[in-house]
């Protein structure tokens, strides 16, 4: 079945020193058009405020004032439009030497791309409109804060070029190099033939670019509207394969119900990589030297360089130790079952309230790193998506049910099982098995029906993209919620035994007022 849908590539970039010139002015430009955007829509919300103010000091009740103000909040025309009136040109607004002209806001625009404006006015509405939309209660996950202008050095340098089909715009001059509108051709450390190979055939088509830099690299995502042939029916290999359960975790990366290998019992471990760990060393040292630095100083700025270069490593590794391992399940099964974890709950600190302060709180901070480490939510996130690729079906696992403490084998739970009990002894059929293997054999078990969708028919959007729920506690709060409840009552299904187991705002947002009085 062919269907057109969104697909990005992404290069690692190797430009020379005056195109890093050049990605660096025009990553500024999209940040100065950001703060400029935010700048006039938050003027325009001060100024709904002020008259709101007013009319409550004339004896109005506030609900009628918010209802009677009507102060219209800029939009990506308006701002656009605008700033064209007002933006001068260093081309055109020469003076002598000492005369003092006119100021005007970037004089300098004719020297980058007009979609880095564009597209950056673009992000200044989506931000507004998602704190508008978390203050009504229409965006589901974690609250959105009041939109924050970028500062130079702390926010990510990324601008977004759109592809003109009217002009010289993005392509890829060869294999090796990546043609971008106002910056010229840029080298890339990979190959482009398979995007090349996509658009040449007709299969693909460039639709933006988004540069950004992580590190010391700089990266370009290509988004393409790719023409795709989604597999019907699983492969042979994958029906031969089955269904899998995947139980993850921090002592092995994910363990398996059935191995990768038939009669290899030591593939159906993964092992954990934990790359933070191995980089500590390095981290602790660069990051003690950043402290020693003073403010403002080059040498700070070039700790601040070797801190976020390890950062970087640390996280293209994790990357691609996930990919790796999302690529393998979703080829080799035809079903791949997971547990619904709460992962924002989970790597929630255990630091409590000056009033209930908590305890162990620096063995839960080293349990959270690890689990962070280990990045659940994004392996979630690549299996649901690389199913729909490769055809398999991804099955979610209720998050309340006890798959550690049950038995695989006869449905039998114990009670008294803890993090330390490695091993899990069935105090009914006497198996004997290791914790997160049981475990992922009951995931296996437990998971039926329809594959699992992100987003429930005619419901909406339940949880964000880290699996929390959708107003989770502030993180001082007393009392932490559960984070994934293991009953110790009788099981929901038991399953009959069997003999083979494996067959189976600025400081202060504006008062909380109503979105629709803005």
């Amino acid at each position: 079945m062919e269907q057109q849908v969104l697909k990005a590539f992404k290069f690692a970039l190797d430009p020379t020193s005056s195109q890093v010139e050049e990605l660096t002015r025009h990553a500024g430009a999209s940040r100065w058009a950001f703060n400029h955007a935010l700048g006039m829509k938050i003027a325009a919300h001060r100024d709904w405020r002020t008259q709101v103010q007013e009319l409550v000091d004339a004896g109005v009740q506030e609900k009628d004032a918010r209802q009677q103000v009507r102060v219209p909040v800029p939009t990506k025309p308006t701002i656009q439009k605008h700033l064209n009136s007002i933006k001068g040109d260093s081309r055109s607004d020469d003076l002598p030497p000492g005369a003092m002209g006119p100021q005007r806001p970037c004089p300098w625009w004719h020297e980058v791309n007009t979609y880095a404006f564009q597209s950056a006015f673009i992000d200044a509405d989506t931000a507004w409109k998602n704190w508008l939309d978390s203050l009504r209660g229409a965006r589901a996950g974690r609250k959105v804060g009041y939109p924050r202008f970028k500062k130079k050095g702390r926010s990510r340098d990324s601008f977004r070029l759109h592809h003109d089909v009217n002009k010289p715009g993005i392509r890829l001059a060869t294999y090796r190099r990546l043609r971008l509108p106002k910056i010229g051709e840029v080298r890339l450390h990979d190959s482009g033939k398979r995007l090349a190979r996509l658009i040449g055939r007709g299969d693909a088509v460039i639709q933006s670019v988004t540069v950004s830099r992580a590190g010391h690299r700089w990266y370009a995502s290509v988004l393409t509207k790719v023409t795709v042939t989604l597999p019907t029916r699983p492969t042979a290999r994958q029906a031969s394969a089955g269904k899998v359960g995947v139980d993850l975790g921090v002592k092995s990366l994910a363990v398996l119900s059935r191995p990768l290998v038939p009669g290899d019992d030591t593939t159906a471990f993964v092992p954990n990589p934990r790359h933070l760990r191995h980089a500590e060393t390095r981290l602790t040292k660069a990051q003690r030297a950043l402290s020693r630095t003073t403010k403002g100083s080059a040498r700070r700025e070039k700790a601040r360089r070797r801190v976020a270069r390890l950062h970087h490593e640390v996280s293209v590794r994790r990357a691609g130790q996930l990919h790796a391992l999302t690529k393998l399940l979703t080829t080799t099964f035809s079903e791949v079952a997971v547990e619904d974890l709460n992962v924002a709950g989970m790597t929630r600190s255990a630091r409590g309230t000056t009033e209930r302060p908590g305890r162990r709180v620096r063995q839960k901070a080293g349990l959270n790193r690890a689990i962070l480490d280990t990045s659940p939510g994004e392996l979630r996130r690549q299996l649901t998506y690389k199913a729909s690729w490769y055809g398999s079906k991804l099955l979610v696992l209720d998050r309340w049910y006890p798959s550690s403490k049950t038995c695989s084998a006869c449905g039998w739970q114990n009670p008294r099982l803890t993090l330390a009990d490695r091993t899990f002894h069935c105090g009914n059929c006497h198996l004997v098995i290791d914790r997160d293997l049981n475990a992922a054999r009951n995931i296996a078990q437990q998971t039926h029906g329809a594959p699992h969708h992100p987003v429930a028919p005619g419901k909406g959007e339940t949880q964000n993209a880290r699996r929390a729920t959708g107003r989770p506690p502030s993180p001082r709060a007393g009392r932490q919620e559960a984070q994934k409840r293991e009953d110790t009552g009788p099981p929901r299904s038991v399953p009959p035994q069997r003999s083979d187991p494996l067959t189976s705002p600025p400081p202060e947002p504006p008062g909380q007022e109503s979105a629709k009085s803005l």
